[in-house]
């Protein structure tokens, strides 16, 4: 646990754009697929989008593709989401957290992730 630091979220209008950071304190970093999940309240954690190591291939949720944008620089060890288009229903509080599973193809499992973040929250209004 808390081996990444979520912070970038914020009330902004509908439409407008936040860039999300997570900075790892875990020198393997660049060994790992990560992910972002979300969870609303009253709402179940979900998936929002991944990246493979290296950054060569993206994965994100129906609803977020096309909006969202999933990049990692390992130099400074640091995974960013960018969140343009943003919806009222965006609105929830955003983790970070490694894939521990190796399970090609799929990640969306949470279970599947570990060392989650204390989160960053995101407010889109109206």
């Amino acid at each position: 646990q808390g081996q990444f630091v979520e912070s970038g979220g914020g009330l902004v209008l509908a439409g407008g754009s936040l860039r999300l950071s997570c900075a790892a304190v875990l020198h393997e970093f660049d060994t790992f697929v990560m992910g972002w999940f979300r969870q609303a309240p009253g709402k179940d954690r979900e998936f929002v989008s991944a990246i493979s190591v290296r950054g060569r291939n993206t994965f994100y949720s129906e609803n977020v593709r096309g909006r969202f944008t999933v990049s990692r620089d390992d130099d400074k060890m640091t995974l960013y989401l960018q969140m343009n288009s943003l919806k009222p229903e965006d609105t929830a509080v955003y983790y970070c957290a490694r894939k521990i599973a190796v399970t090609p193809g799929i990640y969306d499992r949470l279970y599947e992730y570990d060392s989650w973040g204390q989160g960053t929250q995101v407010t889109v209004s109206s």
